[in-house]
């Protein structure tokens, strides 16, 4: 955009953020990363699980890569929809203009941000953002969930 970088190195963004939200102003955005975190596992963890049953049980298909990518796949896309809203209050809460004190000046917090985004917006707002962030999931979900089948293959866990 032309303009000169705001950040040098790791140091002086440091510098930057201490100077002007103190200590505090590091942990700013973590307690909505946590809980985006939370939403994103739970819906990749038991979404893999429960469709890896689901196909292998309907469908009578052993335990395979054909099921493990089909699994990956939907546990990826329910990963995107309990994670996407979650990004976009945790976003906004830590993009959020601060007070000298750091506080913010437009939400009060998650739950505040959440409410004022679907009354000003309306609920889809929450999804912004959704295609690149299921972009993003499905192919750490394929990895992930691939590699765990096989290291649960190579040590010799017990399957479904």
């Amino acid at each position: 955009m032309g303009e000169p970088p705001r950040v040098h190195s790791a140091g002086h963004v440091f510098r930057q953020i201490v100077q002007r939200g103190g200590i505090k102003g590091l942990w700013k955005g973590s307690i909505p990363n946590v809980q985006r975190a939370a939403l994103v596992n739970l819906g990749d963890l038991t979404t893999y699980d429960t469709i890896k049953h689901l196909i292998m049980d309907r469908l009578k298909m052993p335990d395979c890569h054909t099921v493990h990518v089909l699994a990956s796949v939907c546990a990826g896309f329910v990963a995107a929809i309990m994670g996407t809203p979650a990004d976009v209050v945790k976003t906004r809460i830590m993009n959020q203009p601060t007070d000298e004190n750091g506080r913010g000046l437009l939400y009060r917090g998650s739950v505040d941000c959440l409410r004022q985004t679907v009354a000003k917006e309306g609920f889809v707002a929450l999804y912004k953002g959704f295609l690149p962030c299921w972009i993003r999931m499905a192919p750490w979900s394929l990895t992930f969930w691939l590699s765990f089948e096989q290291i649960r293959k190579m040590i010799g866990a017990s399957g479904y």
